[in-house]
């Protein structure tokens, strides 16, 4: 662990290293770190494989540790300019960051942040996507910190999931609904059986009514089709002469104005389903940067699932929690709404967020955040889409 705590700190000095104008400021990373991840190791992680990367590296770094679950959120609105974001942290800190800026009333510019995220929690689902498969804890949490300093970026889809009197919560894996969400969060309860606790947790939830049932009705558009990039760079601006002229031109063109045509309605659908788990996930898994339209997976499960197969499937689960099963029905959609019974209980499970289970609009916003991802994951995403 040393060595490769050397190795990256010898790499990051590199970054360090470099000459930069005297009139150029250093860069800004503000670090979001939440000390209660990995059962309250993510502090001690951070600073002795992560911290000492950031500092070499020539970067200004302000850490901002989080005391109670939601304070990231309200720290976030009054964030002042950062050229960083570094989440430090599991899933719940993903998400609350995420939340936190694109609740802000200056969204528009804060989402152009580049963030970087550091895996220090219980369940990191994005690190799959931006960083190499790794066995050993530290060489992981390295990886990640270098491919901030690397610079490379991907952009990911954002869930918007709004109630009908909540702020917008904001979400980069998905949402679910459901009998496998809610036995697998009582998982840890089954502690004292070891490796048997997952398919005990599972077993003991089949003895409320069977088959279990999650009724609702659900409202959906169709993908919509992906834009051009944007490109990064603004063209110049025309010289003063030339601008004047436009205007001018502007001026005395005195043109007819068009009577605005009628938009044409949206092709709302409509679809009753009774399910033994809903699940909403956008594309941010399996990443596809060449992609022409853009779209969230819903994936509606048979309820007619034996006892046994609820069991083995929710080992599954654990494992990757948003799999389509054989037998599902998988929509593809930029917009849904998912209308619930009056008196429905449990809880959706939000980025592996619990929250009370409500009547909500589910909106895609492609492309909304950039990521740090490591060069090595971007090479293999764009030549997997050339092939």
């Amino acid at each position: 662990d040393n060595l490769l705590r050397r190795a990256a700190c010898q790499e990051a000095q590199a970054f360090g290293n470099q000459l930069i104008p005297s009139s150029m400021p250093l860069k800004k990373a503000t670090v979001f770190l939440n000390p209660a991840a990995c059962k309250g190791k993510a502090r001690n992680l951070f600073e002795k494989n992560a911290a000492p990367i950031l500092h070499l590296s020539g970067l200004d770094v302000t850490v901002v540790k989080t005391d109670y679950e939601g304070q990231a959120k309200k720290l976030l609105e009054l964030m002042e300019n950062t050229d960083l974001i570094i989440i430090a942290g599991g899933d719940g800190t993903v998400q609350e960051v995420i939340t936190g800026l694109l609740r802000r009333a200056d969204e528009a510019v804060f989402s152009k942040i580049p963030i970087g995220f550091i895996p220090l929690g219980k369940t990191c689902t994005l690190s799959h996507t931006l960083y190499p498969e790794s066995t050993n804890q530290v060489q992981h949490i390295t990886n990640a910190t270098l491919a901030i300093l690397k610079g490379e970026t991907v952009p990911l889809d954002v869930l918007q999931i709004k109630g009908e009197k909540e702020q917008p919560v904001f979400a980069v894996t998905g949402l679910r609904w459901g009998s496998y969400r809610d036995a697998g969060v009582k998982v840890s309860k089954y502690w004292y059986l070891g490796p048997l606790k997952t398919k005990a947790a599972h077993f003991f939830s089949t003895f409320k009514e069977w088959p279990q049932k999650h009724e609702a009705v659900l409202r959906y558009l169709g993908p919509t089709e992906r834009p051009p990039e944007e490109p990064e760079e603004k063209p110049s601006r025309p010289p003063l002469y030339v601008r004047i002229y436009r205007r001018l031109r502007l001026y005395w063109a005195s043109r007819p104005k068009e009577i605005p045509q009628d938009v044409a309605p949206e092709d709302w659908e409509e679809l009753k389903l009774s399910t033994i788990e809903l699940s909403i996930a956008t594309q941010n898994k399996q990443l596809d940067l060449t992609r022409t339209e853009d779209f969230m997976d819903i994936c509606i499960e048979a309820e007619t699932v034996s006892k046994g197969q609820f069991v083995n499937r929710g080992s599954q689960k654990m494992r990757d929690p948003h799999v389509c099963p054989e037998g599902s029905q998988c929509i593809q959609a930029s917009r849904c709404i998912l209308q619930l019974p009056e008196g429905t209980e449990g809880s959706f499970g939000i980025d592996n967020e619990e929250y009370e289970a409500m009547p909500v609009e589910v909106k895609l916003l492609p492309r909304k955040l950039r990521f740090f991802c490591d060069p090595r994951m971007r090479a293999q995403m764009l030549h997997a889409a050339v092939q």
